[in-house]
């Protein structure tokens, strides 16, 4: 498993796909071996997840910088150290560790996964120079239409797909939209080798953050607060509309500071929230704060009035993968994201009734208020349980280790 997303990072909840295979793996009859990067080389660290690699998982940490911190001469570096991302030195240190790793455990196949694409670098060369089957989890699309912005970067993107698409035995995506993309994009490559795998939850995680909930008291009695738990990003989850329609509904005195919060945990960019927040004059219906070890912010949400899905139309392809972690959370679920999207489509399925258009602010005002009338009078329904249960990791898991069995011929690694 090449994954630079791994405790000890303290990132999003992204982080969780590849912990989620480490543990979940060996019910199914294969042992991962994790090939990652020195802790150093993360902008943040937490030891809270440690506990969760299993003892009996190799972990391989190589060499890596951050090309943004360690490389920055005068507040400037050469761009073309950071393609295809601030990572890129991992890559030959990455390269010699995995062979050998590969000399001395000789396992059955490579896994590689973004979003740092160094990751499928590092897979593509480890899989030319040992002829083991070959997995590039995308997760989310790579190279898109404006995106990365720097035109150098995006052809490193792109190139990195081309080899994969070539290469690899299969690409896996986490929406049946990105992955139809992706057929439509190499036609030449036989249609089995695409395969989709969703993001989920790890029922581990909140089972023993519910034993220690004595109950789900609410975080602010008296004041709703509606949580979002993660990374605001300036394009991709834009809440300028959603601050336009606060200062509405404030205006008109449906909400209040006493009675309403919007809680922001770990957002990333709180400089964009609070100069949204002036600009209305919402700052006091707004709370900023800093990252949670997993388990106590998993317990926010468990505890949070409502749970907050943004995700932009420039999205559509992608679903952030603390919805499902919304859904075990167990609380009322409202999305400011494209109805057509594969957000708004996985919101659908879970009955999860209040989409609207985060760009559209008359549907987001009218969904919003809707929300919280409902949200107010307690007449919420949550998703199915079993709609909730077919979202755990350890199924998704499943689904990986039925294409190992497949790509091995069914052999014990």
């Amino acid at each position: 498993m090449v994954a630079f997303h791994f405790p000890p990072l303290a990132a999003s909840s992204g982080i969780q796909r590849a912990l989620s295979l480490v543990k979940y793996l060996p019910q199914y009859g294969w042992e991962p071996l994790v090939l990652t990067a020195k802790p150093f080389a993360y902008e943040r660290t937490s030891p809270d997840l440690l506990p969760e690699i299993p003892a009996s998982t190799l972990v391989q940490r190589a060499f890596a910088l951050d090309t943004a911190r360690h490389l920055t001469l005068f507040g400037r570096y050469l761009a073309s150290m950071a393609r295809p991302d601030r990572w890129v030195s991992w890559y030959w240190s990455a390269v010699l560790a995995g062979i050998r790793l590969i000399r001395k455990v000789r396992p059955a196949a490579i896994w590689s996964t973004y979003p740092i694409a160094t990751a499928h670098l590092i897979g593509a060369k480890l899989h030319q120079w040992t002829g083991l089957p070959w997995i590039a989890d995308f997760r989310d699309p790579m190279a898109q239409e404006g995106y990365p912005e720097d035109k150098k970067t995006w052809r490193a993107f792109k190139r990195i797909e081309e080899q994969a698409a070539a290469a690899a035995a299969r690409l896996v995506f986490t929406t049946a939209s990105a992955c139809q993309t992706y057929m439509r994009r190499y036609p030449q490559v036989a249609p089995e080798k695409f395969v989709v795998i969703e993001n989920g939850y790890d029922e581990d995680a909140f089972a023993r953050v519910e034993r220690k909930l004595a109950a789900r008291t609410p975080l602010q009695p008296g004041r709703l607060t509606l949580l979002h738990s993660g990374i605001v990003y300036p394009s991709e989850r834009d809440p300028t509309v959603l601050f336009q329609v606060l200062a509405r509904l404030r205006t008109r005195g449906v909400i209040t500071p006493a009675t309403f919060c919007l809680r922001f945990r770990a957002p990333v960019h709180e400089n964009l929230l609070w100069s949204l927040a002036r600009q209305t004059g919402t700052t006091d219906l707004m709370e900023v704060l800093p990252p949670l070890p997993y388990d106590e912010a998993l317990a926010e949400m468990m505890r949070a009035d409502g749970l907050l899905v943004l995700q932009a139309s420039n999205c559509n392809e992608q679903i952030p993968a603390k919805f499902y972690e919304y859904l075990r959370a167990r609380r009322p679920i409202i999305g400011l994201t494209d109805p057509d999207g594969d957000t708004g489509r996985a919101m659908r399925e879970a009955q999860v009734t209040h989409i609207a258009k985060l760009e559209d602010a008359d549907a987001v005002e009218g969904t919003l208020l809707d929300f919280l009338s409902a949200l107010s009078a307690d007449r919420l329904a949550l998703p199915p349980e079993k709609v909730v249960r077919q979202a755990a990791r350890s199924l998704r898991v499943g689904v990986l280790a039925r294409m190992l069995d497949e790509l091995t011929a069914g052999e014990t690694p």
